[in-house]
């Protein structure tokens, strides 16, 4: 009883969105009516690390979390390719996800998207020419769009999703 009333008494705990950047919620409003007229349903994104840092994880990690609140706006991460409409790959990749990755691709229904996120995902970053890295993402599976930047913020990661909405 005593996690229910501290429940009701704490109320809502999402924080409002930073007021530095008013088109968030325009953003993912539009990230969700693009995925509804294309998918007829919420956006299903798999996040697929094939050998980053972990620092654009963390920025994507940012799109759930209580400022940006992604869910409430219609787009989820789900746990499986097979019900995923948008794949999300950080990071060179390695020799060891080589395999992964393509097969995670070949899993994902059609029409499928790929957004490449960060600096390393596009140019092997720091890792390039390192004997472990296989390659840059477009060099293993096809890329839709790249969202640059080391690592990109959110904000920018929503516009990456949106511009490859709308390229389909």
């Amino acid at each position: 009883m005593g996690l229910l009333s501290k429940i009701f008494r704490t109320g809502i705990v999402t924080e409002a969105i930073p007021p530095g950047d008013p088109q968030i919620v325009h953003l993912v409003r539009e990230v969700d009516r693009r995925s509804r007229r294309l998918f007829g349903r919420a956006l299903g994104i798999r996040e697929v690390d094939a050998g980053s840092c972990n620092g654009c994880e963390i920025e994507i990690s940012g799109l759930m979390g209580p400022v940006y609140d992604s869910e409430r706006f219609g787009f989820h991460f789900v746990a499986s390719p097979r019900h995923a409409d948008l794949l999300l790959v950080t990071g060179p990749v390695t020799r060891n996800m080589e395999v992964p990755l393509r097969k995670t691709y070949e899993a994902t229904p059609s029409p499928k998207l790929v957004v490449a996120v960060g600096d390393c995902a596009h140019t092997c970053g720091v890792f390039k020419g390192s004997y472990a890295v296989a390659g840059s993402v477009d060099q293993i599976i096809p890329v839709d769009v790249f969202v640059d930047g080391c690592p990109p913020e959110p904000a920018d990661i929503l516009r990456g999703i949106l511009t490859a909405l709308g390229r389909s």
